[in-house]
């Protein structure tokens, strides 16, 4: 039986190779995960696809002292949430979140995204410089603090427990998890006093409809704070080494920019990598996908960095295609579970992207690619450094 993580692909922007086998030979195949433990790896875009919507799957367990694990990391490494109220909290989360990621708070959230990339730009440290230390952490960063209402002025904190919670060391990212609410939690008064337009005011305003305990909301709150801007992080790391790695692709991006759209696409379908395999699910009752039976309480991994490259779905997908027509890409899931930041993570890979190539157009790695080296220690995994120079 295979054991994830699989060895690594020679390129840190590809997948590892025996994704492709197993999708070819085994699309959905039992697996020991990083943990140890057994689940079955599903890879095919199709599968993926149809299992990210399947509300026969969950995050939760009847008896989460006796699921498989994925790894060690309280974020998404084991069972979450209630197993007899999920469907419901998981309804009543999406209900309450829309109106802060609505089309209308977007667009009016885009031009001020747009200030905060110019302003960055503009600020950029003589180089050379680490791009990732001072654009792709700052963006995102500030753009969460304005929607969900915290100061930007705190994110040193909250940028070391997020940094923190990414870790498979279970007691650290605990305490990081820890931290990160408890700091929420002490916003919470003033929400009440001084309500803004932001996502925690909105969560304390609907209270008394909801039930939800502060704990909760500041739960909820902090794990918004973390996902909302550390995976934006990530793309605007590897978007920009992406295009570095394509310099044709980077000249008709600056010559063109109603090709930004297009290229962010593409930049979300091929940068979806992960460290344990994928997204982990359990199965709530039987599941039959294609010739495979999933029993009842089984846990299961959907691998969106291997279906993003299914040959079946996208021509020649290990290329790197920013005019690419059709880009069906699960990186942000799939139906009942698709991701409710989304919307916001498009917006500002975007706006980053529409200035970046023509700001900075002498820009270039300033180290070998070699030396690059990807944080396969951490959940998320990303980039630790992107040396460049313009």
């Amino acid at each position: 039986m295979d054991r994830l993580p699989f060895p690594p692909a020679d390129d840190i922007l590809d997948i590892a190779p025996r994704y492709r086998e197993l999708q070819d030979e085994r699309p959905v195949v039992q697996v020991r995960t990083v943990a140890g433990d057994p689940a079955w790896l599903v890879t095919r875009h199709e599968d993926v696809t149809a299992l990210f919507g399947d509300d026969r799957l969950g995050r939760s367990h009847p008896n989460p002292e006796k699921a498989s694990r994925i790894s060690s990391s309280v974020v998404m490494g084991g069972p979450m949430t209630d197993h007899e109220t999920e469907k419901v909290q998981h309804q009543m989360m999406r209900k309450l979140l829309a109106p802060a990621f609505s089309p209308r708070r977007m667009k009016a959230l885009r031009p001020r995204i747009g200030e905060l990339v110019d302003q960055l730009l503009g600020d950029l440290p003589a180089p050379p410089a680490d791009w990732h230390q001072a654009f792709a952490v700052p963006l995102p960063v500030m753009v969460i603090c304005a929607l969900l209402g915290v100061p930007y002025e705190d994110h040193p904190l909250f940028r070391r427990w997020a940094v923190k919670l990414t870790s498979f060391d279970a007691e650290e990212a605990g305490r990081a998890r820890d931290d990160l609410a408890a700091y929420v939690r002490g916003l919470l008064p003033g929400k009440r006093r001084s309500p803004g337009e932001d996502v925690i005011s909105d969560l304390v305003a609907a209270q008394d409809e909801t039930g939800m305990a502060d704990e909760h909301i500041a739960l909820l709150s902090a794990m918004l704070l973390f996902a909302g801007h550390e995976t934006t992080v990530i793309r605007l790391d590897l978007g920009v080494l992406m295009l570095l790695d394509h310099p044709e692709q980077l000249a008709a991006l600056r010559a063109d920019p109603a090709l930004v759209p297009g290229a962010v696409e593409e930049i979300l379908r091929v940068s979806s990598i992960s460290t344990t395999g994928g997204v982990p699910r359990y199965a709530h009752e039987d599941i039959t996908v294609g010739a495979t039976d999933i029993p009842a309480g089984d846990a299961v991994i959907l691998a969106p960095q291997a279906a993003n490259r299914d040959p079946r779905v996208f021509p020649d997908p290990a290329d790197f295609d920013i005019t690419r027509e059709a880009n069906p890409h699960v990186t942000f899931g799939h139906g009942i579970h698709y991701c409710v930041g989304a919307s916001l993570a498009r917006v500002e890979l975007q706006e980053a992207f529409s200035r970046i190539p023509a700001r900075l157009p002498s820009l270039r790695l300033n180290v070998p690619r070699e030396k690059l080296r990807w944080r396969g220690e951490s959940l998320t995994g990303g980039l630790d450094a992107l040396p460049v120079a313009w």
